[in-house]
Order: C-alpha cells, then structure tokens, then sequence
C-alpha cells in the first residue's frame, strides 16, 4: 500500500504519527483519509463531526486507521443579499485544491468524503476524481420539514411577500424561526440535494444513500456501510477512473432530468467530468433532458418537501423508472454495476424499510415518484438554449416557466448589478412585456453569484411571473422558481453577446426550439444580418469594464474562471 511505501523514504513520518495520538500498531493498517465539511457554518455541516466520529470506529474495527481533515463550506442561504455570495462558487474550486494539498502531502490508501450541500459535494467529487484514490462518498442527508411542511426555500417568496406588505412581520419571523428545524441539507431539490443525488447516480456514494432523512436513523446506519467499504477499496485498488467514465455521466445526467435537478448541476458536473479527463458538452444535457421525463413531484417544481424523495426509494427507485435507459453495466464504488446494486436492494428488502415511512404519512410512493409512463412532464427540466445572444449557451429550468414564456418576445430592460434589478421588480420599474437583464455577474464578472432576491420577487409576482423572463450571465439558485434563463455564455465580462444588448432591444425566447436570439432594435424587428451588423457596430464601442477585484482570492478565481458552460472551473495557464 501507499502509506507503507512512503514510511520508509519519510522516516519523520513514524514519529510525527505517534505523536499525534497514534499507536505503533497503527502505522501498519491501511491509511484512511476522513475528509468531511463538518463546521459550524450551516445545518447541512454543523452535523457531520458525528459521522466522522462513527467512521472513525467502524474504520477501526474493519482494521484500517482514520485521519480526520476538514475543510468547511460556506452557506449560499448566509450568503445571500450581500457581496458574499460572490465567494461561493469560487470556494468550490478552494475546497478541492486544499483537499488535494491534504491527499497529496500525506500517504492514505483510500478516502472517505462526507459532505451535503451546494459547493461542498461538488468539491468534494472533483477531489475524488482529480485525486483519483479509492475513495468513497457519504452524503451528510437531508432535514425534514417545518411545520405544515414549511421548507426554506420558501423563505424567499415570504421576503417578497414582507417587502410587497402582503404579510406582516410578525409572519415573516414565525416562518424564519421554523424554517430549518434540524441540521442536513434544506429540504427541497436544491443544487444541496441535486448534488447528492448526483454522487450517488455517478456510482461514487453507496446505493440508497442520497438524501437520507437524518433524524430517521438510517444515515448512520448507512454510512456505517460505506466506512467498512473505504478500507476494503484500499485494498482493492478500485478508483474513481474506473468509475467516472462517459457512461456514468450519462447516468447521472438521466436522474438529473428525472428529478429536475438545480440548473447550478450544468456548472458541477462538467467541472468534475474536467478532473475525470471527460467533457460534458452543453449538448448532451439537453439531448438527456429531451427523451427523459420529469418524474420527481418534489419541491421547488414539485408539491412535497424533499424528506420524501427518500421515503420513496430515492435514487434507486428513480433509476428503477428510467432503467431502460440506463447504463446498467457501468461500475460504482460497491464493486457492482449499477444493474447488480439494483437487484440486490429489490432482494434485501430496501424499498420496503423506505415505503414504511411513508405509511402514517398517508402517502403513496406514485405521489412522489411518477411512473415513466404518467409523468409530470415528458421531458426533462432543463434546456440548452442558443442563438445570437448566447453563442456558446444558456440554461434554463423550463418546467417552472409559464407556457406563456416558452415562445415569447420581449424588450430588454438593463441592469448591471442584481441590486439595481431587484429594485427595480420591487418598485415597479419593470414592466410585462419586460427581459430582465442581469449582466456582468459571470465568473470573470463577479465570481458567478446567484440571482435568487430577483428571481423570486418575479416568481412572487402573479403578473411578472406570467409576462417577465430574467436573462443572465450569472446563475441561479437550486430553489430558482419561474422565467428564469441564466449561464448565458460568453459573458459580459468576455465581450459576450449579451454586453451589446441595448435598453429597447427585442429578444426572443423560444424553448421548443431552444432559442436566445436579439431580434429587433428600439421596437422594430430587424433581419438577423442586419442584427449582426448592429452588433458588430456596437462591438467596436464597448470597454470591458475594470475588474472589481485587485486582490484576494476573487482576483485570481476572475483571471482564470472558464465560461459557465464549461463549468466555471479555474483554468490552469500553463
């Protein structure tokens, strides 16, 4: 093994161990890496130092010795309303450069990584592939809901709802207070949710182990399998490269469909495919989305708190329903193809333990996870658009789009800054008829934050929901809601199409046809040469605006950020 090869060139290495805590006859057992989220930060990590604690036993047990590192996340719900969300995306890319200093720097055999949330799974899936080390992942669970099923993603509409003078304070603060009654990712399929899902379909995260409601029990037991797993892979020699491959992306890429999974999954997923070696072009997610259908009558597109993906069979049973289009022989981390782990869960009993949930609920598994052949929608959630606006793609979650939008045209209002926007929407500056343009927040603009504020007081509003489409080069929250198009690529900050758009501007949106197209200028619909022209025009008088960022982490994550097609990963120069 690793560990012990390195022992005898670092001869420090015995000695700095037993110092530690460690005893002699530790050195010798294979080396495991305990690499977690666990902090005070949010719910979804707060938790996690009992999960390592119980890996660090049943690695003990099975006969290796755990390490325990940790490199907390920060919370896209803390951040929002201020410069800080700006720091999120970029602390996916921190997170996994410093659990690779972590791997690298020391000798392990294998690894097990726990985390649940937005930035920190996908960080934790882009070490496991870049580190390529047997290596397993445990997803931290998911919490249950408030009262009368309250979720936090429904915070943002009851901001709205307060700024609007729709309800009172007193309201506002009684759903804050009880939004998150227990640790674990917030309960609905959010990029947190998404991205659990989305270790688990990829083959790296055990069967049945996504989004498991922690205060059932079951997450402990569950993990407790993938820690005796980790010591049995570091002898194995089982890695991430024999799992990661195309056919497994695909997987994945199908449950996301099934699930309407968060749009900010067309950012991880391609940057954890780069670590693989593998592309995810913007192409096959949206030829995925097209033949598989929405199934998953989950929040925020669906009606039930997201505890009930799991009382219905979780991943499995998604994969179950899509099965004929599954690649069934792929590899996953228990050894098996994903055919063979869903056989032995039908011989062993799980989806019963799961259904025993849902019983005095007074819930049907159909009511959650639709069959293929009745589903909420026929295709997916999520489109590919292009056009003379967005060259290189956009994104959008069309099944929360009003049919209304799907094939629209509207003039563009500008805006620089989300702020200007959302004052804009609150205080009626922005009128049916209206695309909301939000510009310069992509990765080389401003880190890439979230639209959220914006997105819900459109979502909130029974009139702009129906008559109003956000564009922008930034992204969205798991928990986005309504007309909502984002990831536009090349970005503002690039000289990007959509840094010529003009106040008055016609743009057209048609998602059948997976479309972005500026179409007409001051109210008047041109011929596209003609639009190519003024573009061409308009082109030669833009100054890319001077970063925002001179110094800090920003700085460098602005210089070298990719597009948001690509994944908005930092691209190495060299």
């Amino acid at each position: 093994m690793k560990s012990q090869q390195l022992r005898k060139s670092a001869p420090e290495l015995d000695s700095l161990r037993l110092g530690s805590g460690w005893k002699v006859e530790d050195l010798e057992k294979p080396q495991i890496i305990v690499e977690s989220s666990y902090g005070h930060s949010h719910p979804g990590s707060a938790h996690l130092d009992r999960l390592v604690r119980e890996a660090d036993q049943a690695i003990y047990e099975k006969g290796g010795f755990a390490a325990n590192y940790y490199v907390t996340d920060i919370c896209d719900g803390e951040a929002q309303g201020h410069d800080g969300m700006n720091y999120s995306l970029v602390s996916r890319e921190i997170m996994a450069a410093m659990i690779e200093i972590h791997v690298r720097a020391t000798p392990f055999d294998a690894g097990v990584f726990i985390s649940s949330c937005d930035k920190s799974a996908p960080a934790h899936l882009m070490a496991i592939a870049r580190l390529d080390m047997p290596a397993v992942f445990v997803p931290g669970g998911i919490m249950k809901a408030g009262p009368n099923l309250l979720t936090l993603e429904q915070i943002g509409t009851y901001s709205v709802m307060r700024a609007r003078g729709e309800i009172s304070e007193n309201q506002l603060t009684h759903y804050k207070r009880k939004a998150c009654p227990a640790c674990d990712a917030c309960s609905f399929i959010g990029t947190a949710s998404t991205m659990q899902v989305m270790a688990e379909a990829l083959g790296l995260a055990l069967p049945g182990t996504a989004l498991i409601p922690s205060h059932t029990g079951e997450l402990e037991l569950a993990a407790a399998r993938a820690w005796v797993r980790a010591v049995e892979l570091a002898s194995e020699g089982i890695r991430p490269s024999n799992i990661l491959t195309d056919e497994a992306f695909e997987n994945a890429i199908m449950v996301h469909a099934a699930i309407a999974g968060s749009s900010n999954s067309l950012l991880h997923l391609p940057a954890i495919a780069h670590e693989a070696g593998l592309e995810l072009s913007p192409e096959l997610f949206d030829a995925i989305h097209r033949r598989i259908p929405y199934l998953l009558n989950i929040r925020p597109s669906g009606y039930w708190p997201g505890e009930y993906f799991w009382y219905a069979g979780g991943v499995p049973a998604i994969m179950e329903e899509i099965r004929e289009f599954l690649h069934l022989d792929a590899l996953t981390v228990t050894g098996k193809t994903v055919g063979e782990n869903l056989e032995e869960l039908r011989r062993t009993g799980f989806y019963e333990k799961c259904y025993s949930y849902l019983v005095p609920r007074g819930v049907k598994k159909e009511n959650i996870i639709r069959p293929l052949d009745n589903p909420l929608q026929k295709e997916g959630a999520i489109a590919v658009l292009k056009g003379n606006l967005t060259p290189q793609g956009a994104v959008v979650k069309h099944s929360a789009v009003s049919p209304r939008l799907r094939q629209v045209t509207l003039k563009a209002r500008i805006f620089n800054r989300e702020e200007d926007a959302l004052q804009a929407v609150l205080h009626q500056g922005v009128e049916p008829g209206d695309a909301v343009f939000i510009r310069y927040e992509g990765p080389k603009g401003s880190g890439m934050p979230e639209m959220f504020y914006t997105t819900e007081a459109i979502a909130s509003d029974p009139v702009l929901v129906e008559s109003v489409a956000l564009i922008t080069d930034g992204r969205f929250s798991g928990a986005t809601r309504g007309p909502a198009i984002g990831h536009v690529s090349p970005e503002a900050s690039e000289g990007g199409p959509i840094a010529l758009v003009e106040e008055g501007d016609l743009i057209r949106i048609d998602i059948p046809a997976r479309r972005l197209d500026i179409v007409g200028v001051q109210g008047e619909e041109k011929e596209p040469q003609k639009i190519e022209e003024i573009l061409a025009e308009r082109r030669t008088r833009w100054v890319k605006p001077p970063s925002r960022y001179t110094n800090g982490i920003l700085s460098i994550y602005t210089r070298n950020s990719v597009s948001p097609m690509r994944g908005g990963y930092m691209e190495n120069k060299d």
